[in-house]
């Protein structure tokens, strides 16, 4: 179904910027100006949050506590028309604001009856999405501060997403010929991914469709995007154009379709500016996506580790809106220099730091923790409090790392002294590995790889290395990530794979390149030990 992203037409240079029919500007709120979504005092906004289901869960309501507190200014929330799902009264959308506003949240909200109209047969329609929030009027009126109307979730399937243009153009005109002021948000056709690029060829066009010009695109990014070409071309084709855009959805573990680079996605949102929301805080059906494990903020996964505590993640970047406080105009004093950290519970894998506090005229927002080397730095993790567990370290290895603090307005400190580590040596892991062809074709096969926990306890975070004799290449990779020098190839673990239990084991899969022969690797190593071959 997901056959690749697929440039059909090229942005053209635009100017965009929040105007009424006669032209003068209409920043009440949120809006967009040359581009970029503003405050109605005109501060950059970028968004930085996640996805929570509530029209399913109307009683995780807590959850917009529990998601502010881990860093994120945005939530995104899912609400349903009746078309499909039951409708979200008027007071129950009251509320919802409410609580993102007493909890210092934006709040994007959207109808998800819409999803892939055209090919879901029982997906609703753009302009009964746009009818249920004109509807909402009253509730919505005087939130333009704090609330972004996203009118209908992945509002076109695969059949036909050329459809997708005309009654997305509708459905803006409609609301604003009702009345409504906020910024708009419009999502992709192609279930979200414009893999065939319809709203990339089309995004001038609906844009100049809006006469206030208070309208900002959102892609979904899944296993479409799972290299980093894809991700940058899609991202800077929209800003290149001075056209609004936010990663409205995206995912990081793997699936049957491939495995999204949500490391590309994260790090170019950030170096664009450009707001991510990630999928989602907790009660998706494969739970694999599930950034809160049954909804508690303290057993967040891997995939929500990576997305509140992770390089480039909202601990990191996330800057509280203006119209709630945060990001003080005019605060340009940094922090003071935090203390140089010390280490603690060194293992092979993994160290724990902990720095006296940094002070602030206004308030430390949080602490990055870089790691030295080579005259450069680069960032590991981020942390609200005074310490921080670093993990993905390699055994039997020296680090030296040091901390800066950040305020709310984003003034950094000058940096902390360092310390020197050394992790300690990785303990053999007894291991069996199975590699097998599946099937081949004339410059291509399939294959999979069955690790095995031959030992008495549970591996977690594993490392598997082997190496092709004839050129192969790894293509894509389901199950773990694959990363290849020559023929040597490293494989990561998915989230879902990421602990062997004693006795057991996991699988990954691959698609491969290959020449005229295939040979088999002949050994692998787990975490540096020699694994047996079956």
């Amino acid at each position: 179904m997901l056959l690749g992203l697929v440039a059909l037409g090229v942005l053209s240079p635009a100017t965009a910027q929040a105007r009424t029919a006669s032209g003068d500007l209409a920043a009440t709120g949120l809006h967009i100006s040359d581009g970029r979504l503003l405050e109605g005092n005109g501060n950059d906004f970028v968004m930085r949050g996640v996805n929570h289901a509530h029209t399913w869960y109307p009683g995780e309501t807590q959850s917009l506590a529990d998601i502010k507190a881990l860093g994120a200014n945005t939530v995104r929330v899912v609400l349903a028309d009746g078309h499909r799902w039951s409708a979200n009264s008027p007071s129950d959308v009251a509320n919802v604001i409410s609580q993102c506003k007493a909890n210092r949240l934006i709040c994007v909200l959207e109808v998800h009856d819409t999803t892939g109209y055209g090919e879901d047969t029982a997906a609703g329609t753009l302009d009964q999405a746009a009818d249920y929030w004109i509807g909402l009027k009253d509730v919505l009126a005087g939130q333009e501060d704090y609330v972004v109307v996203n009118i209908g979730n992945e509002p076109w399937g695969n059949t036909d997403p050329a459809g997708w243009t005309a009654p997305t153009i509708a459905a803006i005109q409609k609301l604003r010929n009702a009345g409504l002021q906020h910024t708009i948000m419009v999502d992709a056709p192609n279930w979200g991914q414009d893999w065939q690029g319809v709203m990339r060829a089309n995004a001038q066009s609906v844009y100049a469709a809006d006469p206030t010009g208070n309208l900002i695109f959102s892609i979904h990014m899944y296993s479409v995007f799972d290299t980093a070409a894809e991700i940058t071309d899609y991202l800077h084709a929209f800003v290149d154009a001075g056209l609004p855009l936010l990663i409205g959805e995206f995912g990081g573990p793997a699936d049957q379709w491939g495995d999204p680079d949500e490391d590309t996605m994260m790090a170019t949102a950030q170096q664009l500016k450009l707001g991510y929301l990630a999928w989602s805080w907790s009660g998706n059906t494969d739970p694999i996506l599930d950034l809160a494990t049954d909804f508690d903020p303290s057993r967040l996964s891997s995939w929500g580790q990576r997305i509140f505590n992770g390089t480039n993640g909202i601990a990191q970047t996330a800057r509280e809106a203006t119209v709630y406080g945060g990001g003080t105009p005019g605060d340009t004093q940094a922090p003071s220099t935090p203390g140089t950290p010390t280490a603690s519970a060194v293992t092979a894998t993994s160290v724990t730091l902990g720095w006296s506090a940094a002070t602030d005229n206004v308030g430390v927002a949080g602490y990055d923790v870089v790691r030295i080397g080579g005259g450069s730095e680069s960032a590991v993790a981020a942390s609200t409090t005074n310490a921080v567990t670093v993990t993905g370290l390699t055994a039997g290895t020296a680090y030296s790392f040091a901390v800066y603090a950040r305020d709310a307005a984003g003034n950094r400190s000058a940096r902390s002294g360092t310390v020197n580590v050394t992790t300690g040596s990785a303990p053999a892991t007894p291991c069996s590995v199975g590699y097998r062809v599946v099937g081949e074709w004339p410059g291509g096969f399939q294959g999979d790889i069955t690790l095995r926990n031959t030992g008495t306890a549970a591996v977690t975070g594993w490392k598997l290395v082997f190496a092709f004799a004839d050129g192969q290449t790894v293509t894509n990779m389901w199950g773990g990530t694959a990363t290849q020098s020559g023929g040597t190839v490293s494989v990561a673990p998915a989230s879902y794979t990421s602990t062997i239990p004693a006795g057991g084991s996991v699988t990954v899969g691959f698609i491969g390149a290959k020449g005229a022969t295939n040979t088999a690797p002949a050994a692998f190593t787990l975490n540096g030990t020699t694994c047996a071959t079956t």
